[in-house]
């Protein structure tokens, strides 16, 4: 019974001093980057380990592009969360990180003929009047992406510090295409050459299999 309680008053007091020990490691930021704004926290456990973890998001844009006869209109949205392991090689502030990010990238586009008149899908001619609107989803990714990349984090010094990371995340391209008038579901070949359109997008845009993410912040130590 003794050395029981002996056992649990040291468990306990080695558990009271490395939490103390990791209230001094515990570094909070302010972000800004590729995948958007937010905030990041990160607990130094060791002179060469950390986790982290982190959201950021609310960038997005609108534009203009053009793919063969047809004038796409669309806008971006791009939010991301992460949770990765941090490697601090030379136990200062550079470090190593590997993990996982939770994003959610999606474009949206809307496509109207170039003459206002007909598309041309596999080479085959479709009048507006039948099709109406081309309207589409793309996904950069989504669920469940693995993350690896570099940094910097003053996390070995208490008070204020710059924060920047440069890393790569996996994409899941997925593109779906649809009709305002829902011709896909009444012309077959029109079908099968909407779903070949989609196949023609999603290669091009398959070319670029990872995501590039860079931010930037300000940071705390307490």
């Amino acid at each position: 019974m003794r050395r029981t309680f002996l056992a649990t008053v040291a468990v306990v007091t080695l558990g009271a001093s490395s939490l103390a020990q990791a209230a001094n490691e515990l570094t909070l930021g302010v972000i800004a980057g590729t995948t958007g704004a937010g905030a990041d926290i990160s607990w130094r456990f060791s002179d060469r380990w950390g986790v982290s973890a982190r959201y950021t998001g609310g960038l997005s844009w609108s534009g203009d592009f053009d793919d063969d006869d047809i004038e796409y209109t669309g806008d971006i949205d791009l939010r991301a969360g992460a949770l990765t392991l941090d490697y601090y090689p030379f136990s200062g502030g550079f470090f190593l990180t590997a993990g996982v990010m939770l994003p959610d990238m999606e474009a949206n586009a809307t496509g109207r003929p170039r003459d206002g008149m007909t598309y041309e899908f596999e080479g085959n001619t479709y009048t507006a009047a039948q099709v109406g609107e081309v309207r589409g989803t793309v996904t950069l990714a989504d669920s469940v992406q693995p993350y690896a990349g570099v940094g910097y984090r003053k996390s070995h010094r208490n008070g204020f510090g710059f924060f920047g990371e440069f890393g790569v995340m996996a994409t899941n391209i997925d593109v779906s295409l649809s009709t305002s008038n829902d011709y896909e579901s009444v012309d077959a070949q029109f079908h099968d050459d909407l779903r070949a359109e989609e196949r023609r997008i999603k290669d091009d845009i398959d070319k670029l299999p990872f995501y590039p993410v860079a931010l930037i912040g300000l940071t705390y130590t307490f």
